[in-house]
Formats: structure tokens, sequence, C-alpha cells
């Protein structure tokens, strides 16, 4: 997904969806490195965090489901992430993670 994409159309789209309409804050861009064998966790569980790229040997588990493109387990890879994120770094080399995150106001 790219950027231009995910604001444009998707961060819009979904937010209505939610209830939030127009009351968000604007879309931040977060790119992550992760070193190898890193996991990460990040706290975000009054935001949104929409993945646009991540590196093969990147995966993310939250409470909104995984994103791993190495495990064949997974039926469904999930692109909008919310709650307690776990990224993890499978490789042994530095990998990259981008997403957009978004903050609802509650007005």
């Amino acid at each position: 997904m790219t950027e231009e994409f995910a604001i444009g159309y998707i961060i819009p789209d979904r937010m209505k969806e939610l209830g939030y309409g127009k009351n968000y804050l604007t879309p931040k861009r977060r790119h992550f490195s992760l070193y190898a064998g890193e996991v990460r966790t990040i706290d975000a569980y009054n935001e949104y965090f929409f993945l646009i790229d991540a590196d093969i040997e990147i995966s993310i588990h939250s409470e909104f489901g995984s994103y791993n493109l190495n495990d064949d387990t997974i039926n469904e890879q999930q692109y909008e992430h919310q709650g307690k994120l776990i990224l993890t770094n499978s490789s042994i080399n530095l990998k990259h993670i981008k997403f957009i995150q978004v903050i609802p106001t509650h007005l």
C-alpha cells in the first residue's frame, strides 16, 4: 500500500467507518529500524497503525491480527493494527518497517 493511497482513501474511509468521521489527527509517518533479532513493543491503545511497507523478515502481532509473510498458517495478513504491537525482526540483518499512525480525537 502506498502512503498516498492510505492517506487519501483507506484512512478517511476507515475513520468514518469507526465513527470518528474527520475527528483524527493528521496521519503521522512512522519508520522503524529493527536490529537483527530485535523484538520491539509499541503501545498503541488509542491509535491506529496502518502498515505501509515492511521487509520480508518482519512480523507484526497486535489485537487486530498478524502480518507475517513467512507464516503459511496465517490465512489473512492484517495491515491495520491497534493495542499492543509486537514487531519482530527474524533476520540477521537490520530491517525496516513503515506505518501511518492515526490518532482519533474525541470531541
